[in-house]
């Protein structure tokens, strides 16, 4: 999945939601308890929710960045790394 569109139903995901899924994905599979193809299709799911959370995470930075230097002392901020 990893240059494929990230699915419908995730796209429409607000950040929180998309977050609360894939860390219900990490605990299911750290459990080891599902059959092999179901986390293999859990895997794939969680790869696109961390794609879709990193590209949230990044419009907000790039919101913040737009307001931070239109803000009284601006000179005093840095972007923030999500790095």
């Amino acid at each position: 999945m990893s240059e494929e569109a990230i699915p419908a139903d995730i796209a429409k995901m607000g950040f929180e939601q998309a977050l609360a899924e894939l860390e219900k994905i990490v605990r299911l599979l750290e459990e080891g308890e599902g059959k092999l193809d179901e986390s293999i299709k859990a895997y794939e799911r969680g790869v696109a929710l961390k794609k879709h959370c990193e590209t949230k995470l990044q419009e907000a930075q790039m919101r913040v960045e737009k307001i931070i230097p239109q803000a009284p002392g601006s000179a005093d901020f840095e972007p923030m790394d999500v790095d």
